[in-house]
């Protein structure tokens, strides 16, 4: 059926995805003017617990960052349903070539670094550059980046763990175990701590520079608030209450600690995720197994 982009009907629907990815920020905002109690000079906080849910072991809390991810994750979908809304096989709206250029890269990115065997990771990859990348650029709506939230990270890096120890055992248990003697079996030991250390390892890494972006802007923010005020001070009526140098100031510290430095977090991530996970898969070894397996089932 031939799109109809100029109807009602789809200009509605376009209208729909749109409010869905601005209001559940909104909401965010909203939220944290009406719980976040007033400080007064610099504030350096963790994530605050709204509510707490009881539970038979342990009592659940339902933090800013969990909230924070759900707010994400909905800004995501919907994104994701607009710039696929009207695909067709003739390109007839500029969103298609967005979604097909996102397509491209990441099938390209997957393929370098993994091969073509595991091809099917591209939505995967490309999740977990999303979900870092926006969790990261919440900062700019002055929103609590989930990425500052080890509990958060830890859980992306966990997931990867489960991973890699899933393709290695695909090759069999004895060939999982055997790898820990390599290349002698006296690093063992040492081999055994780093398979726990790489997840460890991405969770701090990643949570480590989000977290001391936001705090070295803060920092900078009350400094420069300090410098206004040192310099104007002297001057008579509203000249002193004047913020000079947070004019501008802020907002390319924010280019780079918010957007770049968030950016390029998420794509690290997203790549020694390739890299461990198709490190962990020796093709070869599986190919071996599987042809053992089906010459024995053929005798």
């Amino acid at each position: 059926m031939k799109l109809n982009k100029t109807s009602r009907k789809f200009k509605i629907l376009d209208a729909f995805y749109i409010a869905m990815m601005i209001l559940p920020i909104i909401f965010g905002i909203v939220l944290q003017v009406l719980t976040k109690p007033i400080s007064e000079g610099i504030a350096i906080t963790g994530a605050r617990v709204y509510f707490t849910i009881p539970m038979p072991v342990q009592d659940f809390p339902v933090t800013e960052s969990q909230v924070n991810s759900a707010i994400v994750l909905v800004v995501i979908f919907f994104f994701c349903l607009f710039i696929t809304h009207g695909m067709s096989k003739k390109i007839e709206l500029k969103r298609q070539h967005l979604a097909e250029l996102i397509v491209e890269k990441v099938d390209s990115l997957v393929k370098e670094n993994m091969g073509e065997y595991f091809m099917g990771f591209a939505p995967f990859i490309i999740a977990i550059m999303a979900l870092s990348a926006f969790s990261s650029l919440l900062t700019l709506f002055g929103l609590y980046p989930p990425t500052s939230d080890i509990n958060i990270v830890g859980g992306w890096a966990a997931l990867v763990f489960f991973l890699i120890t899933y393709y290695k055992m695909k090759c069999g248990p004895i060939n999982y175990l055997k790898g820990f003697a390599e290349p002698v079996a006296l690093l063992a030991p040492i081999n055994f701590i780093s398979e726990f250390a790489t997840p460890i390892s991405m969770a701090f890494r990643h949570y480590g520079n989000v977290l001391s972006g936001s705090v070295i802007s803060v920092l900078l923010g009350s400094a420069l608030a300090g410098l206004s005020s040192m310099v104007l001070g002297n001057l008579p009526g509203f000249l002193a209450d004047i913020p000079l140098f947070q004019m501008g100031i802020p907002a390319v510290l924010s280019i780079y600690f918010d957007v770049f430095s968030g950016c390029l977090q998420a794509f690290i991530f997203a790549m020694l995720t390739m890299m461990y996970v198709g490190g962990a898969f020796d093709i070869e070894t599986y190919k071996q197994k599987k042809a053992r397996k089906s010459a024995k089932n053929k005798q």
